[in-house]
C-alpha cells in the first residue's frame, strides 16, 4: 500500500497546480455566493437556500449555479 503523499514530498509544479486549482475553487465558489445575495428570487430557478448549498460542492456547485440556476434575461425589445 503507497503512503500518502505530504506536501513536502510534492514537486513544485504539482504544489503550483494544487494552489492554483484552490484559488479556482474558491473564486468560483464566491463569485456564485455574491451573485445569489445580489440577484432578486424571482431570477433564479428554485430556491437560494439550496442553490447556496449547491455552491459548496467543488466545482460542480458553483458551475451548475451559473448554468443552471440562473434564469436569462429577456431580450428588452425598444419601441420604436
Amino acid at each position: 500500500m503507497r503512503e500518502k503523499k505530504q506536501w513536502k514530498d510534492l514537486s513544485t509544479p504539482q504544489k503550483v497546480g494544487g494552489v492554483l486549482m484552490g484559488i479556482v475553487q474558491v473564486s468560483l465558489l464566491v463569485a456564485a455566493l455574491v451573485d445569489l445575495r445580489r440577484r432578486p428570487a424571482e431570477q433564479i430557478r428554485g430556491r437560494k437556500a439550496w442553490w447556496a448549498l449547491a455552491a459548496f460542492v467543488n466545482y460542480i456547485g458553483p458551475i451548475s449555479y451559473f448554468l443552471f440556476g440562473r434564469k436569462q434575461p429577456t431580450a428588452l425589445i425598444a419601441a420604436e
